[in-house]
């Protein structure tokens, strides 16, 4: 739901199928939307735009002037502090209240803030003080949108940022209403902050024609973009449920829109005119003519778009194709009827390539067949002894061929179990599509950039694509075939090897330089099992294995061994 896709019905119903219906707004439109001011030069067009804000400053006016880019918002705010302008610095949290001060003393500040992509932490802020009396906002056409600019600035905005650090109910509820005061009177200034043009001056006794403009906010647009809908987003800041408003673009023939059109004749023959610098061309035409500019760019952009889409269906409709035999394929607790089906089509392949039909014997390429069997499937086959036989046709040589490659594969399931054959063959199956398919993908969008190459041949980029792609699924599905083939015919299932053996028990030694003695025997001896100590018999120093130095003596003495036994030892 939008309220700028009227300019945007034809593609919406073309694409999407939805019509556009426009609803009336809530309150009637107030807005005057005025006529564009067209100059030579960019440099005429920002003196125009910064005298304009200068006059609606001057009357408290809100201005939110709207640019096309980053980079030309910041163009034109560095004009603005050239001439005397500050920016609000919203790194300082009373930004504002320099703002605010010269809105309740009726004077411009001579403030303004610059709103894009930069300052995003902040942007709802600053959109929604651009309605206080004086503020000058500098905005991207696309900056800022979902916030209400509400003439006088937004109440609950300021309650929000005003009151944050207050604790004591008294003094907030105060603070609340202070705000709400100067948020009304603010948004009287706004309304009041009208102003008066003079069309022609008074000529003796015939007073000067003059014309009312309404306040409110007013837009000013530094330039048209290439879509009417965000030049109407622009426009429609202004006049919030029917508040009074203004808006008017300023252009000049070195903008991106007017130069597509030839806006060099078209200076020249305004300065063989006389047009001098400074003026510039204000007339419904020229609205009406941009709004044509606009209509054929908007055609072109829409035809490319248009253009892409009809080579994205091609990808797909291959896509589709592709999921659904996924989906398929996961949901199958057996694939081996699907995997059996590629093996015996691989087989007729190549049977077909290497075999042709109708042919003699003496025509088969029977090295060839052989030879890609066994790159293939790996098993070694005696075709050429079969294709010597006396009468035997290629029909006979395909069913021999079929029969041994499926023996094969019934002698691993036999090996190895159903059960696991099944889950081997299901996840070698979709590892493989989903490889063969990324690879297809890659390869689509190579063949995309460059085929419109064909086009100077005189053929169809699109058609073209459509045949070269529908080539490329096939050679994918038959290399499907032949990889799910080769990897099952060789696969080898290795059973998890047995448990190691236990590491024998860790001793630790640490001989004493001057003595010679162990001085970690007595660790060594506490790792010594158990069952090994008891086994040792007293009168047999042999089934005494090794005994650490500072042990009992095995013998039953009741010295240590190093005093004992081990001092012979």
């Amino acid at each position: 739901m939008t309220g700028t896709a009227a300019t945007e019905a034809d593609e919406l119903f073309d694409i999407y199928k939805l019509e556009v219906v426009e609803i009336p707004t809530n309150v009637a439109v107030a807005r005057l939307d005025e006529d564009d001011e067209v100059y030579r030069t960019q440099n005429e067009k920002y003196a125009a735009i910064l005298a304009e804000i200068e006059r609606a400053n001057r009357r408290l006016q809100p201005v939110l002037v709207g640019t096309a880019s980053i980079e030309k918002s910041e163009v034109l705010a560095d004009y603005l502090k050239k001439n005397g302008y500050k920016q609000i610095d919203f790194g300082n949290e009373n930004a504002m209240e320099k703002l605010y001060a010269a809105a309740r003393a009726g004077k411009p500040a001579k403030l303004f803030a610059v709103l894009n992509a930069r300052f995003h932490e902040q942007e709802a802020y600053i959109v929604a003080e651009a309605g206080v009396p004086g503020a000058i906002t500098i905005a991207t056409n696309m900056a800022g949108r979902g916030t209400d600019i509400k003439l006088g600035g937004s109440l609950e905005m300021r309650i929000l940022h005003e009151t944050a650090g207050i604790t004591d109910e008294a003094e907030k509820a105060a603070k609340i209403e202070r705000i709400k005061a100067d948020v009304e009177r603010f948004r009287e200034l706004v309304l009041k902050a009208e102003d008066v043009v003079e069309l022609e001056p008074a000529k003796g006794s015939k007073p000067a024609r003059t014309e009312d403009k309404p306040g409110g906010l007013y837009i000013i647009g530094s330039e048209r973009h290439e879509s009417r809908r965000i030049d109407n987003q622009l426009r429609g800041r202004s006049g919030r449920q029917g508040d009074p408003g203004r808006s008017k673009f300023f252009l000049s023939l070195e903008d991106d829109l007017m130069r597509i059109f030839g806006s060099d004749r078209l200076d020249s023959m305004l300065q063989r005119l006389g047009l001098k610098e400074g003026e510039a061309i204000i007339h419904p035409w020229i609205n009406k003519a941009l709004e044509k500019a606009q209509q054929k760019v908007e055609a072109r952009n829409f035809d490319i778009r248009k253009n892409l889409l009809k080579f994205d269906n091609v990808q797909n409709d291959q896509r589709k194709v592709i999921f659904d035999q996924r989906i398929d394929l996961m949901k199958d607790d057996s694939v081996a009827e699907t995997v059996a089906d590629m093996r015996h089509a691989f087989v007729d392949d190549v049977v077909a390539k290497h075999v042709p039909e109708h042919a003699y014997a003496e025509q088969w390429d029977v090295a060839g067949l052989k030879e890609e069997l066994k790159r293939v499937l790996d098993i070694d086959l005696p075709v050429d002894e079969w294709a010597r036989e006396e009468g035997i046709a290629d029909e006979e040589l395909l069913a021999r061929i079929e029969k041994r490659v499926d023996e094969h594969m019934a002698a691993k399931v036999g090996q190895w179990g159903p059960d696991v054959m099944r889950y081997v063959e299901k996840t070698i199956l979709l590892q493989t599509l989903d490889h063969l398919w990324r690879e297809h993908l890659i390869m689509l969008d190579h063949l995309r950039q460059v085929i419109g190459l064909r086009g100077y041949g005189q053929r169809d980029p699109l058609q073209e694509y459509k045949s070269e792609a529908f080539n490329l699924f096939e050679t994918m599905i038959a290399h499907l075939r032949e990889a799910v083939t080769a990897q099952l015919m060789r696969v080898e299932i290795v059973p998890p090897e047995e448990q190691q053996p236990a590491l024998p028990p860790m001793e630790a030694h640490k001989f004493d330089p001057n003595t010679g003695e162990d001085e970690l025997a007595f660790a060594t001896a506490s790792l010594v099992p158990q069952s090994a100590a008891a086994d040792r018999d007293p009168r047999n120093p042999s089934s005494w294995g090794k005994v650490g130095r500072n042990e009992d003596c095995p013998c039953g003495s009741g010295k240590k061994y190093k005093h004992c036994h081990g001092k012979y030892a």
